[in-house]
This record gives structure tokens, sequence and C-alpha cells, in this order.
């Protein structure tokens, strides 16, 4: 049977991609974006193509959204929040309206999406949330601490949701890219911290160096991983997250042996402070 998918951030990079994956099988793609014309730019006219302007931040326009997708497709399978952006730069540089801004779109984007289409899943007993995170979600980098942050909070939020939602017959998973060839560095995708401070040249101000070298030079390539995601869906017992990349790859492991030899060091004082029988 043919899916419907909802994806924000549509119009481009892995959201597009997907959304051409999708009707390319059969499926019916709800595509939203701030722009919906970009949409249909991008992907054409289809009647199993249904482009909506959301901005994610905005609520009542993604209940709106939601709404409107069922009543074209009668159901929403497959949720897929992909709309977000970058900012670079160290910790202490960023200011209080750049950490807002993206965490309005990461996080309580994403949020307010997820609890507009929730609804709909819990009606028909199944569905699929498909959260986009990075590899900046389990394991941080100097220079993307505040990015990092939000997709930190979007890897907690869909291992809850994965708890919460698996007896109503619903799935999530969050997906992990490491460094792919979009538009993720350019500056449509991307903030950069106005603020640079001396002290942090050789950590955040290396991070700036490579980023602006980096763009479309990137491992990953973004159709092999929107095809692999239309295998993720399909899975009958699909991950709770999902790497992509052999950069992510590494980086899991890495990261994994570090906290493990870690903890190892300090296992006798974390014990210690249990309370005495």
């Amino acid at each position: 049977m043919a899916k419907t998918w909802f994806i924000t951030g549509a119009s481009r990079g892995f959201g597009a991609l997907i959304a051409e994956g999708a009707l390319q099988r059969g499926d019916n793609v709800v595509a939203t974006a701030r722009n919906p014309a970009a949409v249909t730019d991008r992907l054409g006219k289809s009647e199993r193509l249904l482009a909506l302007a959301l901005d994610v931040t905005d609520e009542a326009q993604a209940r709106v959204a939601a709404d409107a997708a069922v009543q074209r497709f009668g159901r929403i399978d497959i949720l897929l929040n992909n709309a977000g952006f970058g900012l670079l730069g160290a910790v202490e540089e960023a200011t209080a309206e750049e950490i807002e801004r993206v965490y309005r779109t990461n996080v309580f984007g994403l949020l307010a999406v997820t609890r507009a289409v929730l609804p709909h899943m819990r009606r028909q007993h199944s569905g699929h949330v498909l959260n986009i995170s990075s590899i900046g979600g389990y394991a941080a980098s100097a220079g993307w601490g505040v990015y990092c942050s939000t997709k930190f909070a979007v890897e907690a939020l869909t291992e809850a949701l994965a708890l919460e939602l698996k007896p109503l017959g619903i799935r999530a998973t969050v997906i992990e890219p490491g460094f792919f060839r979009t538009d993720f560095l350019d500056a449509s995708s991307l903030a950069t911290s106005g603020a640079s401070i001396a002290d942090y040249a050789e950590t955040a101000g290396a991070m700036r160096q490579f980023a602006a070298g980096a763009n479309h030079a990137q491992p990953g390539d973004p159709a092999k991983l929107a095809r692999a995601i239309l295998r993720v869906v399909d899975a009958d017992d699909p991950p709770t997250r999902m790497p992509f990349g052999s950069d992510t790859v590494r980086r899991i492991e890495a990261k994994n042996a570090f906290v493990a030899a870690e903890l190892a060091r300090w296992r006798d004082l974390a014990l210690s402070t249990d309370a005495d029988v």
C-alpha cells in the first residue's frame, strides 16, 4: 500500500530528495516549507503531492497543515521532521538571540509539528516519526556546541517517543547523518555567530575555517541517504537511532570507547555515593 508522508523543510536538501524518492515509488507526500511554491518548483505537480505553507515555529499553522494532509489523503503514515539549520561558533560567542532562534526551529518547531501530527497517528494506531538529528546529536564538537545541544534534545525526545509510542503501534527513529554534500554549510542553512573571540582560534576558530572550505566536498552522498531512509521506513522493526555515513560511524565508535574508558577510570567514585544500607 502507498504510504503518506508529511515532510517539513521539503523544498531542498534531504527533505526534497526523500520527497522525490517517495513520490517515485508511488507514495503520497505532503511537502511543507515556508514557501510552498519552492516545493512545486523542485518537485513539480502531482495528484500525490500536496505542497503546503508551514513555518514550523507556528504551532497553529502546523495543526492546520496536519489536518489538511489527513483531509487530502486520509492518514499520515510517516512524519519526517527535517526542517532545521545550523549555528557555528563557540558557545561563549553565541548571542542569546542566536541561541533562541536555532532552538525555536530545531527543537520547539519539531515539537510543534510532532504534537500536531501525533493525534492522527494515535487514531489510526500506526505511524512512524522520523527526526533528523546529526552526528552532532550524539557527540559534540568545538564550534558546534549550541547546534549540537539542539540535536542532543532531538535525540532525547526521540528516545522517549519510541518508548511512549510503541504500545500505540507507532515507531520513532532519530536519523544521525554525518557530513553530506547538501547545502548545510551554505548561508541558507548555516548561521555563524557574529562575535569571534581570539582565545578560541584553535578550536571554534579552526572549525569556522574548516566549514568554509568543506562545503560540497563532504563524504556523504545525499541521494544514497534518501534511498536508505526509504528502507528504514519499510523495515518491520526499524531502529530507534540510525546513523548514516562512515564519519558518523567512526565518531560513534570513538565516543563509545571514550565513555567506556572514562567510566572504568571513575567507576569506584561513581558508585561511592549510594546510600548505606
